[in-house]
């Protein structure tokens, strides 16, 4: 049995598609491609095999350098190395209610804007009084230093 050059290229594609998911660093699914690229102007043109590794190695390289860096963010997302502390820099400043008290060396627990997060102070603050998120205070950014509004009644 004899396989047509397209069938060949084709089987070489999923092969690489195959060891990219084995082995993720997003580069052999560009030459996977470049082989489907291939195997497609070899099915629709008849073309010397020199010709079609060619067009493997041309369409892989451009499709690599064009195309790696979106695939990246794409697929990879964002550390937290890299995130900008969006959503608590949206709390810091915000006017909270405290759900389980706040002891100088026991973290409590507020509610802002519909969500419980842990928080902790330098004073005691019984539940149910009112805070001022000052800053983040850990690393996860679930954890968040507060201090009691003025006129509110703290033990």
């Amino acid at each position: 049995m004899v396989l047509s050059n397209a069938l060949i290229w084709f089987l070489f594609g999923a092969g690489l598609l195959i060891a990219e998911l084995m082995i993720p660093g997003i580069i052999l699914v560009f030459f996977a491609a470049g082989c489907w690229i291939s195997a497609l102007v070899s099915l629709l043109i008849d073309i010397t095999t020199t010709a079609q590794i060619g067009i493997f190695i041309f369409s892989s390289l451009v499709l690599l350098f064009t195309l790696r860096k979106f695939a990246l963010n794409t697929f990879r997302g964002i550390t937290r190395d890299q995130t900008d502390d969006h959503y608590a820099d949206t709390k810091i400043g915000k006017t909270a209610i405290v759900t389980r008290a706040i002891h100088p060396h026991i973290s409590g627990e507020i509610k802002v804007m519909g969500s419980f997060w842990m928080a902790v102070s330098d004073v005691d603050i019984e539940a149910g009084s009112s805070v001022m998120i000052e800053k983040q205070t850990s690393e996860d950014g679930l954890t968040f230093k507060v201090n009691p509004i003025s006129g509110e009644k703290n033990e």
